[in-house]
């Protein structure tokens, strides 16, 4: 099950503008004209008694197109945009947004939130970020590439990704379609505390969900499907490789069949690992923390996972899609170990969750920013045939269902599939079963992680080895 290399598209519409490009490209509004409605907002919170202010002015337009069985089903464009000002009445904070960006409306708004934050109860941690904390430079990232692509090429890209997986073989029957999506936004926040700021981003993508069969009275159908994604259009996949990839994962789930209930080790695909560095995220983030309604309270310096796990974030990576110069709030971030040689050595903090803590910002308002687990195990050779290999005998998941881990006691319970592997090959597809565990203990369990990095959002991680979970089958 080898992943499609990240090719450069072969279709001529899917074209990048230089990274110079400017900020308005595309859009309706200049970041001049945001940079306006901004201080127009915060002048008018302080001339009626506020005591801080932020306000954020955005725009965000693109557009979606989807098809099945090789028909247009729908073209969606989408063009929205917004102000919202946040204002502090002491300790005491109102929040209130609008569409509309005549100079009445924007006072309307102010005072909104100014009369929310009069009869909103004190808390001595709301307030803007500490002006130390505040990012004074602005690294230039490379996150705005527009796609400059129409409604009839985009449905050829998406027809000609569904096309590539319904010819990969007779047993492709069916598809539950294709789309492709160009996504663009910019933003000029500001606040008293003396930031100011604000960039454009692109986001474009394109998936399909082919569906294999069997043949006979009672025909087997299994569905799968991939996507590729990426800030600049070029870097994506082509949709020829896309499609086949799909369509190669759907045959390889046919002949599913259930396995016994037993205990046995569980190697997490890669972008199925994700979830599990993204429940490590929500367990040790300020939220969770201060609310104490989390399975990992009281854990910065103490060991979670194996002495050879690090996990790292950098907010700075170049075209990474959690990339940001600043957080939510204008706070500065770090490249920082959040995890190293197992040790916690950092939460996610916002300035409110750091104050209710007794801590610092870390810079994470809006949340986690490139965050990449690794392991000092992982060698260059350890693909995912040498990680099945590492597995043994044992499950391989590929797809999990349903929303059962409670972050509270950290108990772990989700339907998935999958294969069955003996001896280090795959021996037949797996479905209708229950994996189980505790992530408190399925993190002390990764025994290895694979060097089949894969990048899901804001979060890379390869094939994960857990070394025993509970599997309920028939």
């Amino acid at each position: 099950m080898t992943k499609p290399k990240l090719l450069k598209s072969r279709a001529k519409q899917a074209t990048s503008k230089s990274p110079n490009a400017q900020a308005h490209d595309g859009f309706s509004y200049s970041r001049d004209y945001f940079e306006g409605l901004v201080d127009s907002a915060l002048k008018h919170a302080q001339k009626i008694g506020a005591t801080d202010a932020g306000a954020e002015a955005s725009e965000g337009c693109g557009l979606s197109v989807s098809v099945r069985k090789g028909e247009l089903e729908t073209v969606e464009r989408n063009r929205d945009k917004s102000l919202g000002v946040t204002v502090y009445v002491g300790h005491r904070r109102g929040n209130a947004s609008t569409s509309d960006f005549s100079e009445t409306a924007i006072q309307q708004t102010v005072q909104a939130a100014f009369d929310i934050a009069r009869f909103t109860a004190e808390d001595p941690s709301a307030g803007l970020p500490d002006e130390d904390d505040i990012a004074k430079v602005h690294p230039e990232l490379d996150l705005f590439h527009p796609w400059a692509i129409n409604s009839e090429e985009a449905a050829k890209l998406a027809l000609a990704c569904e096309e590539a997986a319904l010819k990969t073989s007779r047993r492709i029957t069916n598809s539950e379609g294709a789309g492709v999506s160009a996504q663009q936004s910019h933003f000029f926040s500001a606040h008293t505390h003396g930031f100011r700021g604000g960039y454009a981003s692109s986001r474009h993508s394109m998936s399909v969900a082919p569906i294999a069969s069997l043949p006979g009275k009672n025909a087997e159908m299994q569905r799968d499907a991939w996507y590729t994604s990426m800030r600049a259009a070029p870097e994506m996949a082509s949709p020829e490789a896309v499609g086949r990839y799909a369509a190669e994962r759907a045959l390889s789930r046919l002949g599913s069949r259930k396995i016994p209930t037993t205990e046995c080790p569980v190697l997490f695909e890669s972008p199925v690992a994700t979830g599990l560095l993204g429940g490590f995220v929500q367990a040790v983030s300020g939220g969770s923390l201060y609310r104490k309604s989390s399975f990992l309270l009281d854990s910065l310096g103490k060991t979670i996972f194996p002495k050879h796990i690090d996990i790292l974030e950098d907010p700075h990576v170049v075209r990474g899609k959690g990339s940001s110069p600043f957080d939510d709030e204008g706070v500065r971030g770090l490249k920082r170990k959040v995890v190293s040689g197992g040790r916690v050595e950092g939460y996610f903090l916002s300035s409110y969750s750091a104050r209710k803590l007794g801590m610092t910002s870390t810079g994470n308002a809006g949340g986690s920013h490139n965050l990449t687990l690794s392991s000092k195990l992982t060698r260059s050779s350890d693909d995912l045939q040498q990680m099945l290999q590492k597995l043994g005998t044992g499950l391989f998941v590929i797809e999990l269902m349903g929303q059962g881990v409670n972050y509270v006691t950290g108990d772990y319970s989700r339907g998935a599939s999958g294969f069955w592997v003996e001896k280090g090959e795959i021996a037949f597809p797996v479905h209708e079963i229950t994996i189980a565990g505790n992530l408190k203990t399925m993190f002390k369990g990764i025994d290895a992680v694979g060097a089949d990095a894969y990048n899901y959002g804001a979060k890379t991680i390869g094939s994960v080895l857990i070394n025993r979970m509970k599997v309920a089958g028939s």
